[in-house]
């Protein structure tokens, strides 16, 4: 019994052992994916938020700066991220008069569009980064989606960016587009209001970002 029982040990043993123990480069390749995420701290000082608001005669555009955020890297690449936007910082930069200036930053900050005093932050969580075999036209080599929330209400966006991770900071660059009145920002839209004429604003308006991340 003893003569049996022995070899038997040993073969469970030798199945139990790591699938990888003969393959050096499977094994590497798996201590690699295992890896874990590091995250980068958001530099709001060196990163840049702008937007652009266009209607039938003419558009504004402006800019908001980050409050805080983190970026996910597995290697060389950005594979998540969290980003808060503080929207107290929201100013309009194509109007010089200072009185036509404030009018308009104080009703972009009304219940009419983005509601700041009710909802100080604006916030985008990154769900999924998926890299593109080739860069295109404007450099952008990954597309993004995401969650972003605006006046407390969340919807899934995607964009093209440009992305990289080098010497211990990572960046992302781009411009996504963004239909307001699924946030609840329905002034002045034709979609909602018929008759408005020239008074009208388009749905779409537009963020461009050049976020900076420090390990």
């Amino acid at each position: 019994m003893k003569k049996i029982l022995v070899p038997a040990l040993l073969a469970v043993s030798l199945l139990a052992a790591p699938v990888y123990a003969g393959n050096p480069a499977a094994a590497k390749a798996a201590s690699t994916q295992k890896a874990a995420d590091k995250t980068y701290k958001v530099q709001p000082q060196l990163s840049t938020l702008g937007w652009v608001g266009k209607k039938v005669t003419g558009q504004h555009d402006g800019n908001v700066q980050f409050k805080d955020g983190s970026v996910l890297v597995r290697g060389n690449q950005i594979v998540g991220g969290t980003f808060v936007v503080d929207m107290n910082t929201l100013k309009v930069t194509d109007i010089k008069d200072a009185d036509t200036n404030g009018k308009l930053v104080g009703h972009l900050r009304s219940e009419d569009f983005f509601s700041i005093d009710k909802n100080p932050t604006s916030t985008f969580k990154i769900t999924k980064v998926t890299p593109l075999k080739k860069a295109d036209a404007a450099g952008n080599n990954a597309t993004i989606t995401g969650d972003l929330t605006i006046k407390g209400i969340t919807q899934s966006i995607t964009f093209p960016a440009k992305t990289g991770v080098k010497g211990g900071l990572a960046s992302a660059s781009g411009t996504a587009t963004i239909d307001r009145t699924k946030f609840d920002i329905k002034y002045g839209s034709k979609s909602f209001f018929e008759g408005i004429g020239d008074k009208a604003i388009y749905d779409d308006f537009s963020l461009s970002f050049n976020v900076v991340a420090k390990q």
